[in-house]
């Protein structure tokens, strides 16, 4: 009876992995999560690539955080840069190859329950664990299925984990089509991002140390992400100077940073429209800038499940979306906002859309007011919790 109530009593140890936990939707959703979980309930050790990013000090304090590497992030190729990232990637490349290392030296010798990566790129990692009895989780933040370097081979290497979380239901329906067994299909599971729709709204209204000049003339477009291809900002751009040529005026605010930045800053001084869009860069607060623009534009040739949307619609803001996955999950297929070809002729539609003809936006408002949005934070925390028990 005694080892019987000391086993209900236990506390599942937990093994997270991420890369760093720097300003992105993956880092803010597994962040989070933690912050949302009962502490009673589980012993968690966050291990992370480079211990980094906006979201560290909000980790809470009775998690146990790991590293491989200390420092900032290395997005550019300097010269002098170039060692500590060759020095990185070969200390990871070599406890990939040799993860006893890992778990006796930096883990020391620690046994888990469930081993869960946040990031997709760290499934090797993963089922190379040498604890065998843990449970091995995927958290899938992305449409893999759009992404080149995933090809057939590469992602049926994901039914060798225990489970695959997936945040959109194109998602799951790709993997499934992949699977070759019943088995294979039970070991997907839809989950539902933790969104904290409070935290959004108290942060959208500090004052930020950015001057965001609002004109009723003017429309102005915010796009909020990090600054690579995958977020079709070269696209956004393109389409605003068509429309500046016919004659519409509106401007465009970029939030976020990344290794593209050089490139589209570039690309706003080629097609001389450096005084129409504004790249503001890395925010630690990028709601105030939701606030103050009239809509919200999603540009993105993929995503996953792109929470920033549930961002936009918890601050009420007209959207504009590309066809990229979970996108007709989260607007209930154009209920709450404008789905948009996945092109630059689509991105160019939707914004002469909402610039001829202003009720349209104003609808979408109406019926964001008109009900409960279809996302709580109790909810997916509850979901995920319960699947976490269930292991």
């Amino acid at each position: 009876m005694g080892k019987s109530l000391e086993r209900i009593n236990k506390k599942k140890k937990i093994l997270i992995r991420i890369g760093s936990l720097r300003h992105g939707g993956a880092e803010k959703v597994l962040v989070t999560f933690l912050k949302n979980i009962p502490e009673n309930k589980y012993e968690i050790d966050l291990l992370l690539n480079l211990k980094s990013g906006k979201y560290l000090e909000e980790v809470p304090s009775w998690i146990k955080i790991y590293h491989l590497h200390k420092g900032n992030m290395i997005p550019t190729n300097k010269p002098w840069e170039i060692p500590v990232k060759v020095y990185r990637r070969s200390y990871e490349e070599l406890l990939k190859l040799f993860p006893k290392l890992l778990y006796k030296f930096i883990l020391k010798k620690r046994n888990y329950d469930i081993e869960l990566i946040a990031n997709h790129r760290l499934l090797e990692e993963v089922l190379k664990s040498p604890v065998k009895t843990s449970k091995k989780i995927v958290w899938v933040h992305n449409d893999l299925f759009s992404i080149p370097e995933y090809t057939t081979r590469k992602l049926k290497k994901f039914f060798k984990s225990d489970k695959i979380w997936v945040i959109s239901e194109k998602i799951k329906s790709e993997f499934e089509k992949l699977a070759t067994i019943e088995e294979e299909k039970e070991k997907l599971i839809r989950i539902y991002n933790p969104i904290d729709s409070e935290e959004i709204i108290n942060k959208s209204k500090e004052k930020i140390n950015f001057t965001f000049i609002k004109s009723r003339e003017v429309k102005t477009f915010v796009t909020v992400g990090t600054v690579f291809p995958q977020k079709g900002f070269d696209r956004l751009i393109k389409m605003h100077k068509k429309l500046l040529k016919e004659g519409f005026k509106h401007k465009i605010y970029i939030v976020g940073d990344g290794y593209d930045f050089k490139n589209i800053t570039s690309l706003i001084k080629d097609l001389k429209v450096d005084d129409t869009v504004i790249m503001t860069g890395y925010q630690e607060n990028p709601y105030p800038f939701f606030i103050n623009a009239d809509y919200f534009i999603l540009s993105s040739r993929y995503e996953g499940y792109p929470t920033v949307l549930f961002e936009a619609l918890t601050l009420k803001k007209p959207i504009i979306a590309t066809d990229v996955s979970g996108v007709n999950e989260i607007l209930e297929n154009g209920k709450f906002g404008k789905i948009v070809e996945n092109s630059e002729e689509g991105i160019y539609e939707g914004m002469k859309e909402f610039l001829s003809h202003s009720d349209i936006p104003e609808r979408y408002v109406k019926e964001m007011n008109s009900k409960e949005l279809p996302f709580t934070l109790e909810n997916a925390v509850v979901k995920l919790t319960n699947i976490l028990d269930s292991l």
